[in-house]
């Protein structure tokens, strides 16, 4: 591992519910804001069932919230409504983007990168789709993304479908996009997946690519 790579700290968290994952995330948010040099988190994991929605007035895609089968929580990111749960690789990356060139639209892109060449590495051809923020293939959604950013310091994150139940889905309109086609790794090659596998894919990529995020010699303002 190379020495530009050392700023960022991946920690695996296992299967856990999605109000102690919310918990952990605010308080690392929290002490990075109080100590600017604080390393850079990415909380990788799985959830218990449930569904989450983001910021909107609109709740069209949650189809009337009576009907759902889990808990559903309303939270500080942006997007519609989407599931969570066993087989899907949850990753939460806590990163001050004032190290960044405090660029959003970078920071999702760079997310979307990341996903792609993990993907790859299981010979899976994912790719983008022009407005549509996460990672497909084809005309199938196989990761979600959705952050969340506090005086430029971002949460939640990305999730990736490897393997288990899609069904959940069907009980809304994922991520407020009509007649959209979920699949998964497994999904897409027939094959077994581990989430431990996935997850380590994922942290050596994330670890070779965090130097493209960051802006060499940035300066943090002393304002914020």
């Amino acid at each position: 591992m190379s020495a530009t790579v050392i700023d960022l700290h991946v920690h695996w968290l296992g299967r856990k519910d999605f109000a102690s994952a919310l918990a952990l995330q605010e308080k690392i948010v929290a002490a990075k804001r109080e100590d600017l040099s604080q390393l850079d988190e990415l909380l990788l994991l799985e959830h218990e069932p449930v569904y989450t929605i983001g910021r909107t007035p609109d709740q069209s895609s949650l189809l009337g919230a009576a009907h759902l089968p889990h808990p559903l929580f309303a939270i500080n990111r942006g997007g519609q409504a989407t599931y969570h749960g066993p087989g899907q690789l949850m990753g939460y990356p806590i990163i001050d983007l004032r190290r960044c060139g405090q660029d959003l639209h970078k920071y999702l892109r760079w997310l979307e990168q990341l996903l792609i060449e993990v993907l790859a590495e299981y010979g899976i051809a994912a790719k983008r789709r022009e407005s549509l923020t996460g990672v497909w293939v084809e005309h199938r959604k196989i990761a979600s993304i959705g952050v969340g950013v506090r005086h430029w310091i971002t949460m939640h994150g990305f999730a990736l479908n490897v393997c288990g139940d899609l069904s959940p889905f069907d009980h809304i309109v994922p991520c407020g996009i009509h007649n959209v086609a979920m699949t998964s790794m497994e999904k897409e090659t027939g094959a077994a997946f581990s989430i431990l596998d996935v997850e380590m894919a994922v942290e050596k990529v994330v670890l070779e690519q965090i130097a493209d995020l960051r802006v060499a010699e940035e300066v943090l303002p002393a304002n914020v």
